[in-house]
């Protein structure tokens, strides 16, 4: 499903509702038949995964940034950098081990981009918020993005 709508229609603030950053204070928000507000925080937004339109990175290193709570395995990272058209890319540097700046700064906006998605791939989760992910990128990276979206998030 697709939420498309003018600035300002509402469409950031479903996400909130959707994360229960934003409570309703009347009604409910139901996710196949169950009402998200007697569901667990945690829970819920483990279920859920983002990719915001400004891309999150951190200094540390490229598995960090890809997985830091250490839940996947070496294959498991570089078949979703694959997936993202950037395993190429990390294997002629330092692997898994290539260092990542604060913010991402070594990277182009595309390349930091795909890297959440590459981390939304990892999760597997049926519920994926994308808020203008192609936004800040130059045509050849948007759409591999694309074709990423659209392969990789089909179920």
């Amino acid at each position: 499903m697709g939420i498309v709508g003018r600035t300002g229609s509402g469409k950031s603030t479903f996400f909130l509702s959707l994360l229960r950053i934003i409570e309703p204070s009347y009604g409910s928000i139901e996710i196949d038949g169950v009402d998200i507000s007697r569901v667990g925080l945690d829970d819920l937004r483990n279920k859920i995964t983002v990719i915001p339109q400004d891309p999150m990175l951190f200094k540390g290193t490229l598995r960090e940034n890809m997985d830091l709570l250490n839940q996947y395995t070496d294959q498991q990272l570089w078949e979703s950098l694959e997936k993202v058209c950037l395993k190429t890319k990390f294997e002629g540097e330092n692997g898994l081990d290539t260092a990542i700046k604060d913010g991402g700064d070594n990277l182009s906006a595309g390349e930091k981009q795909l890297l959440c998605i590459g981390r939304a791939i990892l999760t597997q989760s049926k519920i994926i918020l994308i808020d203008e992910a192609t936004s800040n990128i130059d045509p050849k990276t948007e759409q591999t993005i694309l074709d990423t979206i659209h392969n990789c998030f089909q179920d």
